[in-house]
């Protein structure tokens, strides 16, 4: 087989490390004029265009991009497959906007058609703000993650997904058992979990609908099989804080009741976290777990501010999450734009670099791909976006005033969103052309 090698040129910038740990100059790598090589889906060198042209053979295809921005794919560690046709539903908090909207919208999801059509209109959504890697909740039927994964096994995607396992306190239409979820996922992880680039979660929606029965199941699934995810949420509304404490008297809060059940580890990713305090953030860090921090979601649905600077403290694993539909935009530019506002409310402050993480190296960290996914690396997977600087009028006069590379940075999270988002490969081919 030929080896396919392609160059690519442009402003490149990607994470490198956290700026929590090392400070904000030693956490990224910057070339003004910069080369990406790509060979079979990987990338194989990336650095000064003046020094990388000289080293390639006189027939390699280059393709040279003028004011526009080349950064890692966007990992997005926390969204909904099933609730893309209620995105910007009206009016409610978390538990009765589960119950209006949420229940009745996953509800459809019984029938493979609908699934598959939605799985087609949300991996095109993904694609085109940028996102080539996502932690994703299935509805409680099988044939939605059978959808979604069949969808992006077409485009050769990592991709992260489970069903989701409910088995009390929802309509008995979206209910499993113990021991029907058990099985249903059985069979999900034989069929994807690490074929081509998809990997499986095992995925009880929170604490409130499932039993204990269903979440010893649940750990149980995680021990009979290696390297399988667990996502679900945790601490992200007062009243369902309260309804996990009437539900498990037994258990000392809501992290207790998972780790009872054997649920965290260097796999587990809990949405949300608003309300954790100083011990859980230090027993999720102990165990490797990781939080996805979703604010456009946390300022809709009205439940709190994440607490970045705690999580930090504690070295624990923070990605980023849309949260759609509870979140209101695929967006993970747009999400930047909002955890910024988060911190400002909170007097604390996120620099454009620590967003580049969070929606990076962060999300791969908390995923334990940085070994793949996350930088531009040479030896990891070409999942990249070309970012561009004229996307809209406002957008490119605003960065003719820009003085340095986090003027620009910034500027393209709080005034980017899908426009911005050129191109997006993923393992080197092109997946999305605005």
């Amino acid at each position: 087989m030929p080896l396919t090698r392609k160059a690519y040129r442009a402003a490149i910038l990607h994470s490198i490390a956290d700026p929590a740990e090392v400070g904000i100059e030693a956490s990224y790598e910057y070339f003004e004029d910069g080369l990406l090589v790509i060979d079979n889906g990987r990338i194989s060198a990336v650095g000064h265009a003046g020094d990388l042209l000289p080293t390639l053979p006189a027939d390699i295809e280059v393709t040279h991009y003028q004011d526009a921005l080349i950064t890692p794919g966007l990992i997005d560690t926390h969204i909904h497959l099933p609730q893309t046709g209620m995105v910007g539903a009206y009016g409610e908090q978390l538990l009765d906007w589960l119950n209006t909207y949420t229940f009745p919208c996953e509800s459809q999801f019984a029938d493979k058609a609908h699934a598959d059509e939605v799985a087609d209109i949300f991996i095109k959504e993904l694609l085109r703000n940028g996102t080539t890697t996502a932690l994703v909740f299935g509805s409680v039927h099988p044939q939605s993650v059978n959808a979604f994964f069949e969808a992006a096994e077409k485009l050769d995607l990592r991709m992260i997904a489970g069903k989701v396992m409910m088995d009390r306190n929802a309509p008995d239409y979206l209910t499993d058992t113990p021991e029907s979820g058990y099985q249903e996922n059985k069979a999900l992880i034989e069929r994807w979990h690490g074929k081509g680039r998809l990997h499986y979660a095992v995925t009880p929606r929170f604490a409130p609908t499932s039993t204990p029965e269903q979440l010893a199941l649940a750990g149980q699934l995680l021990g009979e099989y290696p390297d399988l995810y667990i996502q679900t949420h945790i601490s992200e509304n007062k009243q369902e804080i309260e309804w996990v404490k009437a539900l498990f008297p037994e258990r000392n809060g809501y992290l207790d009741v998972y780790d009872h059940y054997k649920l965290l580890g260097e796999r587990s990713v809990f949405a949300h976290g608003v309300h954790l305090c100083d011990d859980e953030c230090a027993r999720l860090a102990e165990t490797g777990s990781a939080v996805a921090f979703c604010p456009t979601s946390n300022l809709f649905l009205g439940s709190g501010l994440f607490n970045l600077p705690m999580a930090e403290k504690h070295k624990l694993n923070v990605g980023l999450g849309t949260d759609v539909g509870g979140g209101t935009s695929f967006s993970l530019l747009q999400t930047l734009n909002e955890a910024y506002k988060v911190m400002q409310l909170q007097g604390a402050r996120l620099s454009p670099f620590k967003s580049l993480y969070l929606a990076t190296l962060g999300g791969a960290r908390a995923l334990r791909l940085e070994d793949r996914i996350g930088t531009l690396h040479p030896g990891t997977d070409a999942d990249f976006l070309v970012l561009d600087y004229n996307a809209t009028p406002l957008l490119s006069y605003r960065l003719k005033q820009a003085n340095n590379i986090a003027e620009t940075l910034f500027v393209l999270m709080t005034l980017g969103d899908d426009r911005t988002v050129l191109q997006t490969y993923a393992a080197g081919q092109r997946v999305h052309q605005r």
